[in-house]
């Protein structure tokens, strides 16, 4: 069995967040009729189905990003799911809006999620790190991954959620490296697509979808009621941005 992990906060107000991307490509794998529905469970919210024949474990913890790795952890001590048979998708500063790059190991990035996972399995899982830029200047880090995707970012984001899920198969496979090809065809280049004018895809929008109750475009980022912001903030990125 492999545990395909996505990366987010919990709530309705994070849920069309840049932060939340990882939650947003598992919620469309989990559009394949395979796929049980959600239960609760590790700590995270869980569903069993198949991939290419493959029995894969969607997992999508609900503990706030910086804890991820409790539930992470809780799964794959069930299943007995070793660490190289878990894939995280995060969102990644360090590349462009539209650009995926599947690798194992490294650095965390200052990225929390993928912290707290390292701390409680080590660092031999494998990442999709889906781009969503940079703002320039890390003073601005929190509040961008804290914002929701703008409209536009649909015109390359929803083909993108949609052929990581069509062709998530490769990902079960251990063929990364055309996965990643599909993925640069299905955008056509390194460059997004809201850059080329591409025409916006039919259907609603992964945005719209991940918050079907609160208005999209980008906001200031949402915190729990009565938590100041920046107490909010260095809980899920620590000292460094």
């Amino acid at each position: 069995m492999l545990l395909f992990v996505g990366l987010g906060n919990p709530g309705p107000q994070y849920a069309g967040n840049r932060h939340n991307v990882g939650f947003m490509a598992l919620d469309e794998i989990h559009r394949d009729p395979s796929f049980s529905p959600w239960s609760k469970k590790f700590q995270g919210e869980i569903s069993e189905g198949r991939i290419d024949g493959g029995k894969v474990l969607l997992l999508k913890p609900q503990t706030f990003m910086n804890e991820s790795g409790r539930s992470v952890l809780a799964a794959a001590s069930f299943y007995k799911i070793a660490p190289a048979g878990i894939v995280v998708f995060h969102d990644e500063l360090d590349l462009p809006p539209g650009k995926v790059r599947v690798k194992t190991g490294g650095g965390h990035g200052g990225h929390n999620g993928l912290r707290s996972i390292d701390a409680h399995l080590g660092k031999d899982y494998r990442r999709v790190r889906i781009g969503i830029g940079h703002p320039g200047d890390k003073d601005r880090v929190s509040p961008y991954v804290l914002s929701d995707f703008a409209k536009a970012d649909a015109t390359w984001l929803d083909p993108l959620i949609e052929a990581m899920a069509r062709d998530a198969s490769l990902l079960a496979k251990g063929e990364d490296a055309r996965f990643m090809n599909r993925l640069a065809q299905t955008t056509g280049s390194d460059e997004p697509a809201s850059a080329r004018g591409a025409a916006k895809p039919k259907g609603q929008s992964h945005i719209r979808q991940a918050r079907p109750k609160i208005g999209t475009g980008s906001g200031t980022g949402a915190v729990p009621p009565g938590e100041p912001l920046a107490a909010m903030l260095g809980k899920l990125f620590g000292n460094k941005d």
